[in-house]
């Protein structure tokens, strides 16, 4: 059973919910499924999401956590930490700035008490290509330092590469970035059962095979990403503008969910 009265999650695009349905002009996504979950079984559980979706993992340091430590209260508390993959993906991407300042921030968290929780990353999404061993690289080593630090502090690791499926088409937007509703439920299912809160029992079950795509219709979607999806992104990364830029988190003080 859950002991925690209170959840602080922090983070980018990942935590904030992007891709899963809206609720009051805000995406749910898996954190406030969570979050939800949790209330429903503590009286007086609070939350606060501090997420922002670009933000690269100096800035979720810098912005988010002074915020997340003046409402920290030791281990009640549950912190979940997700930075580094809008690092991982840029092509000025140093290991030797990102990891150690990932290592800082669980440092930091880590010396309030609280429970923390950290993820590691999807290492592989296409079978071969020179990018796709870029990424692997890029990712083994980030997940690496994931482990380590987790097991340094003592905190909650959800692996990623336990579920392989959560990288596939089943739970990904149309983006082939973000997690759809889907996927955002399957990821509050994992994070639930590993801290022992409310979850289906069944979220793991064998799942039944996608229908096949024609020729034709895997050209279009091909077509579609790179005009809606890769196009604006490298756009963005040419201007140095992040998606997140002027965004506010979704809350910065704790609500209560019940």
């Amino acid at each position: 059973m859950a002991r925690y009265t209170r959840f602080i999650a922090l983070g980018d695009s990942f935590t904030e919910g992007m891709q899963d349905e809206k609720v009051n002009d805000q995406y749910r996504g898996w954190a406030d499924r969570v979050a939800e979950a949790l209330a429903s079984q503590t009286p007086g559980f609070t939350y606060l999401n501090l997420a922002v979706r670009g933000k690269l993992v100096g800035q979720v340091i810098d912005d988010q956590i002074p915020v997340a430590l003046k409402w920290i209260e030791g281990p009640s508390t549950l912190v979940s930490f997700h930075a580094g993959a809008n690092d991982l993906l840029r092509p000025s991407y140093d290991l030797n700035v990102v990891l150690p300042r990932y290592r800082e921030a669980i440092k930091v968290i880590a010396a309030t008490g609280c429970q923390l929780m950290v993820f590691t990353a999807i290492e592989r999404v296409a079978k071969s290509g020179k990018m796709q061993e870029i990424w692997v690289e890029r990712f083994s080593a980030f997940n690496k330092n994931v482990r380590e630090m987790a097991a340094q502090y003592n905190a909650i690791v959800l692996e990623a590469t336990n579920d392989p499926d959560i990288g596939g088409r089943r739970f990904l937007d149309k983006d082939r970035l973000h997690l759809n509703s889907a996927g955002h439920h399957r990821v509050a299912q994992g994070v639930l059962q590993k801290i022992g809160g409310p979850h289906d029992p069944h979220w793991r079950e064998d799942l039944p095979p996608l229908p096949r795509r024609s020729f034709f219709a895997k050209v279009y979607d091909d077509v579609r990403w790179f005009l809606t999806f890769l196009i604006p992104w490298m756009s963005r990364r040419i201007r140095g503008v992040s998606s997140g830029d002027g965004r506010s988190p979704k809350h910065v003080e704790p609500i209560k969910l019940s």
